[in-house]
Formats: structure tokens, sequence, C-alpha cells
């Protein structure tokens, strides 16, 4: 009986050592995706696609590129969708950076993050899925209620504030027709309100707050492996 007991005590305290490990370990990703210093020049690189973007403009997007990266990690390192033009640029220029890309991602991530393209809600329910986690950390990411949100998260509104003509565009107001709204560039208005929907993909993995429990979110990504999709 005695040695039942010390069992069960050994297995708590290593269950504890694991959940502290991974906090700290999670703390330290995330302290350095937020301090880390983009290569020279990647910024600039972004003018050949957006050309009217000044300093001001890339820095945003610069901050947009974090909020992105930081949903991955707090996800659970889960598949995850791109849904803004102008970030899924520059995220697209900072792969070209080769040893600097593979660096950043070995010590954010523990792992290589493939691209995958900007995506809107739509029949790809694994793209859906990705595209609502990164909602739903991004608005924790500004402590915003991921499901009674009063405004956009960085991530969704960059591409209306920067007046990208090919960017995607959300509105909290979900009353008018969904893909149907018009703003000034004719561009088609999403429903951000269905970010907090199952309804399109009926899962809410990596969504919570387990990321920051003993395992970091090693849970991994779905049928991806180290993060999926290709340029």
């Amino acid at each position: 009986m005695s040695n039942l007991i010390d069992a069960i005590v050994l297995v708590a305290m290593l269950a504890a050592l694991a959940k502290g490990w991974g906090w700290w370990r999670t703390a330290q990703r995330l302290r350095f995706i937020r301090t880390y210093s983009f290569p020279d020049g990647l910024l600039e690189r972004l003018g050949k696609h957006h050309p009217h973007l000044d300093g001001r403009d890339r820095h945003l997007v610069a901050r947009g590129l974090r909020q992105f990266f930081i949903a991955y990690l707090r996800g659970g390192r889960k598949f995850v969708s791109m849904p803004s033009q102008a970030v899924d640029d520059l995220w697209h220029e900072f792969i070209l950076y080769t040893r600097h890309y593979q660096a950043f991602c070995r010590k954010a991530f523990g792992r290589f993050l493939h691209h995958t393209p900007a995506a809107v809600l739509g029949a790809n329910r694994e793209s859906n899925a990705g595209l609502r986690r990164v909602w739903w950390h991004s608005c924790r990411e500004e402590k915003i209620d991921p499901k009674k949100t009063t405004r956009l998260p960085l991530l969704f509104a960059l591409d209306q504030q920067l007046k990208l003509e090919n960017g995607f565009r959300y509105a909290l107001d979900c009353h008018r027709p969904k893909r149907q709204g018009q703003d000034s560039s004719s561009a088609p208005v999403y429903c951000a309100g269905d970010m907090s929907s199952t309804a399109f993909d009926g899962s809410s993995d990596g969504f919570g707050d387990s990321w920051f429990g003993g395992s970091d979110g090693d849970g991994g990504d779905s049928s991806c492996g180290g993060g999926c999709g290709g340029d």
C-alpha cells in the first residue's frame, strides 16, 4: 500500500514538473516572438507588393505577422490559415530569408511553420478551422472576447485599414448578407461573427487555453505534421 501511495505521489510530482516546464517554455517562446527583430530589408521588400505603404504601415503589418505567429503557438501549433493579404505577403518574403526563417521557427515553435495562403471561410473545413483558430487567439492577444467582439483584432482589420485592393475585409455587423456587403473598394465583406461559430467546421480544438499546459501544445498539427500547407 505504501509503495502504491509513493508511486501516485511520484506521478503527481512528475506531472506538475512537466506542466511547469511547459508553462516556462511557452512563455519563453512568446517572449522571443514578441521581441524578435526581423531581418534588415524585410519590411522594404513588402514595398514591391504594396508600394503605397509607408514605414509606419509596414511596421503595422509586421505587428500583424507577430500576432499570427503567436496565434499559431497558442493554438497548440495546429493548422492555421492567414486572414490578411498584407501579412501573408510579408510572411512569404520572410520565408525567402531562408536561414533567418528556419532559425526563427526553431526557436519560436520548435519546428518549421510552412506557408499557407491567405484564406476566407469557405468549403474547406480544415482551412475554416485554421482561420477560426487564428481569430480566437488574435482576439485573446488583444483582450477581446472572441465570441462577443466589439472590434476587429489587428490581423482581421489590417487589409481594410491599409486600403489594399486585393485585401480581405471583415465586418462586425453580420446582419447584412454574408459575402454580399460592399465597401468603397467594391471588395467582398466577410462576417467576423462567423469566426466564433462551430457550424463551419464543428471544431474547437486548439481554441481554448489548453495550449498553456504541461504539453506546451505538443498535440500536433492535426494530420499535417509540423504545419501544413504550401507555397
